[in-house]
């Protein structure tokens, strides 16, 4: 057995999403989102599933609290769903919303367990996409009423706010590619999606100061190191053209740098760029913030689309075979990680970085025993907190790491094909069973140390 030390009052916790895990879709109160919208328009959900039902967490929320406690996390990251609490999106606040959210933060105060909050994590109420959404600048100020609304009733308790995660995610993959919600293709309304979500983050912090005394502030990412897949010219420029889409084209105006200039000429070149930054934005992007949290999953391995495979160089970095991946295709490199945040630190200087998300999904399922014997997810669990001990080993400020998830839960546009819970969840009896990852997650998290191999 071996053991390696975290700092002392490194954080440790699991994290969830309000539309992946609390179902009660109509309930109480709760308007539509624009997930509701995507999952009933035919063809959008893999397995034509919904979050109607999802985990049950709305009315299982106590023996999820439970759960958590026993499971060793000393902190919980979740958000909140907008159309929850101001069902359109603007207007009158729902308070059986907020009550709900009222009570699991002092559940899990009750129990030990430190509330750490996502304003934003994808479900706008379906009211404010019939005015634009994100591409509307309108947008902006009812995200900020909606978390002054929040912040003011559970700012007294809650000390770890996260306005946005990943808006790379909400702007992109909703606006671009059609992927998630709205459905969008179009790389404009993206650009304009992901300015207003980084505005709004910009002019949400001093609320959330003002109304959460001493609270800790900041925005989750999901920043992605690019490895080019030869040395040759087409792939070194297609990894600028990745890293400034993923990566500088958040961080940048985040830490004061504006947007980067090789980018917008891109965008600029192919038609999507427009006049959606006035005067002042990029001032309030930069706001002052406590950490940044990073969601990571895997890396970016680029190959040129420009030129043919044939007239490229030869690959240098191989795909990874069918063995290396996830059930989500993604690569396991833990490599990447500890460069991620090396990079991060380096070029950007955070007060503090937290892994917010890492996990893996892997299908594994009750035994005849009722045991989930899940060790690719624990191997991987394993070798990307030694990469975290690595990066803390160089100098990195990382406070801090979120398993993904705590519960199988709801994977958007797969539905519930995709398994990355700790805890197993039989979505035809919500019955949940602590996998062996989860069991060695919570022994890793009592230790404050990465234990032996679990085996």
């Amino acid at each position: 057995m071996t053991e390696r030390a975290f700092p002392e009052g490194f954080l440790w916790g699991v994290a969830t999403s309000s539309f992946q895990i609390e179902g009660a879709t109509q309930a109480d109160g709760r308007g539509e989102s624009i997930w509701d919208r995507f999952c009933a328009t035919p063809g959008k959900i893999e397995d034509g599933s919904d979050g109607t039902q999802a985990c049950d967490h709305y009315r299982r929320w106590q023996q999820d609290v439970d759960l958590i406690a026993s499971m060793g996390a000393g902190v919980y990251r979740f958000s909140v769903a907008w159309p929850r609490v101001i069902p359109a999106g603007v207007g009158a606040v729902n308070a059986a919303g907020l009550d709900f959210y009222d009570r699991l933060v002092d559940a899990l105060l009750a129990r030990g367990v430190r509330p750490f909050v996502t304003l934003y994590h994808w479900d706008l109420p379906q009211p404010l996409q019939e005015q634009g959404g994100w591409t509307a600048r309108s947008t902006v100020e009812a995200f900020v009423r909606y978390a002054d609304a929040v912040t003011r009733r559970l700012g007294d308790r809650v000390k770890d706010w996260t306005t946005h995660n990943e808006p790379w995610c909400a702007a992109v993959l909703g606006h671009a590619r059609g992927e998630h919600a709205p459905g969008l293709r179009d790389w404009s309304a993206a650009l304009r999606a992901a300015h207003h979500l980084l505005l709004s983050h910009g002019q949400a912090v001093p609320v959330i100061r003002a109304n959460a005394p001493g609270a800790r502030v900041g925005i989750v990412l999901n920043p992605v190191p690019g490895y080019a897949a030869s040395p040759s010219e087409a792939d070194q420029e297609a990894l600028r053209s990745f890293d400034g889409e993923f990566n500088r084209w958040y961080l940048d105006p985040l830490y004061g740098r504006g947007y980067p200039e090789d980018m917008v000429t891109e965008y600029r070149g192919a038609g999507h760029w427009s006049d959606f930054c006035q005067p002042g934005d990029l001032e309030q992007i930069a706001v002052a913030t406590d950490y940044l949290g990073v969601n990571y999953y895997s890396r970016g391995l680029i190959r040129s689309a420009a030129v043919p495979e044939e007239q490229n160089a030869p690959r240098t970095i191989p795909d990874p075979p069918a063995s290396a991946r996830t059930d989500m295709g993604w690569e396991v490199f833990p490599e990447g990680l500890r460069v991620l945040l090396g990079r991060i630190a380096r070029d950007y200087a955070p007060a503090g970085l937290y892994v917010t998300e890492n996990g893996a999904a892997y299908a594994h399922g009750p035994d005849a025993a009722g045991v989930v014997d899940d060790e690719p997810r624990r191997a991987y669990l394993e070798s990307h907190l030694g990469a975290c001990l690595g990066a803390i080993g160089d100098g990195v400020p990382l406070r801090g790491y979120f398993a993904w998830s705590l519960l199988d839960n709801f994977e958007w546009a797969f539905g519930y094909r995709k398994r990355f819970g700790l805890v197993h969840v039989d979505y035809e009896t919500q019955q949940r069973t602590i996998k062996a990852s989860g069991h060695w997650y919570a022994a890793v998290a009592r230790a404050n140390a990465l234990v032996g191999a679990g085996r």
